[in-house]
C-alpha cells in the first residue's frame, strides 16, 4: 500500500485526482465505486452508505443513486468523458449473518452501482463485492490499479 500521497476517504464522500496520487478506505456494507480515465490518468473513488435517497433532507454522496452521477459528473468537468472512463466496484458484504432480506442493505448497495454504471454506459471491468468480509482498498492512480485485503472485524 502507498503511504505518501494516499488520501483517505469517510462514508458519504468522493475524491476525485490524478496519478501519481492514490485514495484509499475501509469498507463494510458501504460501497466504493472507483472510475478511472487512463487518457488523463484521473481517477475518482466514492463510498457511499445506502442505495437510495428517499427524498427527505439534503441529497447527501452517503446516497449510492446521489454519489456516483455526482462522481461522474466530477470526472467529466476534469475533461474526462463516460466514453472513456472504466469502473471496478467494491463492497456490499453482508456483515449482520441471519438479516432478513429486507436488511441486505449491501446487496442493494451493489445493485445500484451496476445499473447507474449501466445507464450511463460505463463498463465493470473488476469487481469484488458480497460475502461477508469487509474491505481495505487503495486505488492507484498511476496505473489505475486498485490493491484490496479483506479487514479483519476491528478494522472495520
Amino acid at each position: 500500500m502507498i503511504q505518501g500521497n494516499s488520501t483517505f476517504i469517510h462514508v458519504g464522500q468522493i475524491h476525485i485526482d490524478k496519478a501519481p496520487s492514490a485514495i484509499s478506505t475501509v469498507l463494510g456494507s458501504c460501497v466504493s465505486v472507483c472510475l478511472y480515465d487512463s487518457k488523463l490518468g484521473i481517477g475518482g473513488m466514492n463510498h457511499y452508505l445506502l442505495p437510495f435517497w428517499n427524498g427527505n433532507g439534503l441529497q447527501s454522496p452517503k446516497f449510492g443513486n446521489i454519489s456516483i452521477p455526482k462522481m461522474i459528473e466530477q470526472m467529466i468537468a476534469r475533461g474526462s468523458s463516460s466514453k472513456t472512463m472504466e469502473a471496478k466496484i467494491f463492497g456490499g458484504a453482508s456483515l449482520n449473518i441471519g438479516a432478513s432480506e429486507t436488511m441486505m442493505i449491501g446487496e442493494k448497495n451493489i445493485l445500484v452501482a451496476k445499473e447507474i454504471l449501466k445507464e450511463y454506459r460505463i463498463p465493470i471491468i473488476a469487481e469484488d463485492v458480497g460475502g461477508q468480509t469487509g474491505r481495505k482498498i487503495q486505488f492507484n492512480l498511476e496505473r489505475g490499479k486498485v490493491l484490496m485485503k479483506y479487514a479483519t472485524r476491528t478494522e472495520l
